[in-house]
């Protein structure tokens, strides 16, 4: 048996909450067609993507998650033997940024080149705070 809540809110009452590209099942409104929308959470109607992008796009995204756990514990070692007041808040700038590069690396997955060129956008600033923890 089906229930059906009468007060909860669709994705369309949604869209208009929440501006967001990927919210809106219907046509995009304000002129905007769906090529312009980069960054999107995948619409119902959207076809999957392929398991080989998404198992690559994971491995990318998990050597440079596994390169920044070991960029934290260099980082960790180098804090208990003393290190400037610059150093953690650089090293999270960084990090951060680069994180920020993979989730929209994600989101774009539907897109045919971004998410490539942002998974490889994000090895930059992961590989300034190589530099710093190695060469500090």
């Amino acid at each position: 048996m089906t229930t059906v809540q009468k007060d909860r809110t669709t994705r369309t009452e949604a869209a208009e909450i929440m501006p967001f590209g990927g919210w809106e099942s219907t046509p995009a409104r304000a002129g905007l067609d769906d090529d312009e929308t980069l960054f999107r959470f995948p619409a119902p109607d959207d076809p999957a993507p392929s398991t080989a992008r998404l198992l690559t796009m994971a491995v990318g995204a998990a050597a440079l998650g596994f390169a920044a756990v070991a960029v934290g514990a260099l980082a960790f070692v180098t804090l208990l033997g003393g290190a400037p007041f610059w150093y953690v808040p650089t090293l999270a700038l960084f990090g951060l940024l680069s994180i920020a590069l993979t989730v929209g690396a994600f989101l774009s997955i539907h897109r045919a080149f971004l998410p490539w060129l942002l998974l490889a956008c994000a090895a930059g600033p992961l590989t300034v705070d190589i530099l710093i923890a190695v060469l500090y």
